[in-house]
């Protein structure tokens, strides 16, 4: 196997890492950001008060965004095969 084999699937793989989990946590980041901020201008110290508005945003997102995940990850492993199938040869 080429070492350029080597670094296009590893390029693959971070890519599709990144674009099928980035929307659920770029959602999260934002939710948890905006509750921090109500908390610190409330003065309201409470750890669970973020569990439950995070839970339901990232379910959100999750359903709203399966269409392009399931079809990036589809992607991803027509490319891994296609490469195994090469090497295999």
């Amino acid at each position: 196997m080429q070492y350029q084999q080597f670094v296009m699937i590893g390029r693959e793989t971070i890519t599709s890492v990144l674009l099928t989990i980035g929307p659920a946590l770029l959602a999260s980041l934002i939710i948890g950001l905006i509750i921090g901020v109500f908390q610190a201008a409330t003065s309201i110290n409470e750890a669970t008060l973020t569990f439950v508005p995070k839970l339901l945003v990232i379910v959100a997102v999750l359903t709203l965004a399966a269409p392009f995940m399931i079809s990036t990850l589809s992607g991803f492993f027509q490319t891994i095969f296609t490469e195994v199938a090469r090497i295999g040869r």
